[in-house]
């Protein structure tokens, strides 16, 4: 009996459990509160949880570390050398008043001994080996900083992209919203009438106002389609999860009246702005650096020297004679000037060759950006100043759509037009209506390119 009592509250217990996990399953997830980004927002979160600048930002590190080594140089260098074993024992009476030679060597006659030697090097001059690595890893060091400004700058664009793109998308699924809303109230309209027996309306009207309609929801799938994905992209860009809840803080797709500088301005800002014109100009001072530093290994180091060395043994005499050393019991110190010269055959004039290859290739990377730079900036002014003027003409040409859409589904309610003008009127202004944002679209992003050409995106860095 109590075997079974036990069984049936082990069950009863397992049933409240699985109540309970049930009734929490069955609760409904909290929505995660909204978070409301403008543009700047965006882009500030994006630069700041960017993993590419958190990888430049080591490369700067590692030059920095580079420009430490180099530095150190200039500094003794200590060598210090310990030693202990066992050693032979020696006394004064074996060289003394003759230096005896059939003395034999005995396995119980060894004692220990310990050592410490120490040598220091102080570089003197070394013919720019020292003082030209520090000038290369000094611009090595602006070279990782322009590149990490470069990839903001990319960054300040996929962001851009990712933003416009969303707000595009947007567009588009409220234009199909609109126009499935006139298809569905024409449909109505048009069986009404044709219930009413109108002669305007027949059944293969209702055929194309459907077939319109199911065209009108293939494209509400592909505009929502790429609403998502471009929502998606926004928030892995700047380190959101999946499931946050993103507002955009601009709700419209709207084209600003900003003054568009000349193209000569903007083409002297990207020369003098420009990171990678930086990038190459301290490329060039650091390979400059580097062969005048290989050229030096023609040349010897000079340097101070200074020896200590100490060494002390059991059952050993000191011998004190500036012609015997011992080596198992003695004291020495010294300093010295001196020269090390390490002579090669061919081996310093290949670094040297190496090193004016890369300054070369440097070199005529300088000669492309200065002629490609310049026609990247005139072609996102160019598409600056079409997706402009493109704006301009496919808005009015949108509304007058607009327009001939209302007066056409007003005349076929009246029963005083075919279908086939709401068709017409609805294609016109569908398509119009649609290049008009994508002129906007591309407007935007024409901006956000010749942005990225001036280095203008480095404002975000400075905030």
């Amino acid at each position: 009996m109590k075997a079974v009592l036990c069984i049936c509250i082990t069950v009863w217990s397992l049933i409240a459990v699985a109540g309970i996990s049930s009734a929490a399953d069955a609760e409904p997830k909290v929505p995660a509160p909204p978070v409301v980004l403008t543009l700047e927002e965006c882009i500030h979160l994006a630069l700041k949880t960017a993993p590419e600048l958190g990888e430049a930002e080591s490369d700067i590190a590692f030059a920095t570390s580079r420009l430490a080594e180099a530095k150190s140089y200039r500094f003794p260098q200590i060598s210090l050398t310990v030693l202990a074993g066992p050693a032979p024992t020696a006394l004064q009476s074996d060289i003394s008043p003759v230096v005896k030679t059939d003395i034999t060597f005995n396995i119980n006659s060894l004692t220990w001994f310990t050592s410490s030697d120490i040598t220091i090097i102080q570089p003197l001059y070394t013919f720019g080996k020292i003082s030209e690595n520090m000038k290369a890893a000094t611009h090595g060091i602006e070279v990782d900083r322009s590149r990490k400004q470069q990839k903001a700058n990319e960054i300040v664009q996929k962001v851009n992209e990712y933003y416009y793109g969303l707000l595009l998308a947007r567009e588009m699924v409220e234009l199909v919203l609109e126009v499935e809303e006139i298809l569905i109230k024409a449909r109505e309209k048009a069986r009404k009438l044709l219930d009413m027996g109108s002669a305007s309306v027949d059944e293969v009207d209702l055929y194309k106002l459907d077939a319109f309609s199911g065209i009108a929801t293939k494209y509400l799938e592909e505009a929502k389609k790429g609403e998502a994905l471009a929502l998606a992209a926004l928030k892995a860009r700047m380190g959101l999860p999946a499931d946050a809840n993103l507002v955009t803080g601009t709700e419209r797709l709207v084209i600003d009246d900003a003054e568009i500088p000349s193209l000569e301005n903007l083409v002297e800002q990207g020369k003098l702005r420009r990171p990678e014109f930086k990038q190459i100009s301290e490329g060039l001072m650091a390979r400059t650096a580097l062969i005048e530093a290989a050229k030096a290994n023609y040349y010897p180091d000079i340097f101070l020297g200074g020896l200590f060395s100490w060494a002390y043994a059991d059952d050993r005499d000191r011998i004190n004679n500036p012609y015997i050393n011992d080596p198992f019991k003695h004291l020495i110190a010294g300093v010295a000037l001196g020269a090390r010269w390490k002579i090669d055959f061919g081996i310093t004039g290949s670094k040297v060759a190496a090193e004016r290859a890369q300054y070369n290739r440097l070199q005529s990377t300088k000669e492309y950006a200065a002629i490609n730079i310049p026609l990247q900036i005139k072609k996102y002014y160019l598409d600056l100043i079409e997706a402009r003027n493109s704006t301009v003409a496919t808005r009015g040409a949108y509304l007058n759509a607009k327009k001939w859409t209302v007066t056409a589904v007003a005349n076929f309610d009246f029963g005083m037009g075919p279908a086939k003008d709401i068709f017409e009127a609805l294609q016109a202004y569908s398509s119009m209506r649609s290049d008009y944002f994508k002129s906007i679209y591309n407007y935007r992003i024409a901006a956000a390119n010749l942005d990225y050409a001036t280095n203008e995106p480095l404002r975000h860095l400075e905030k």
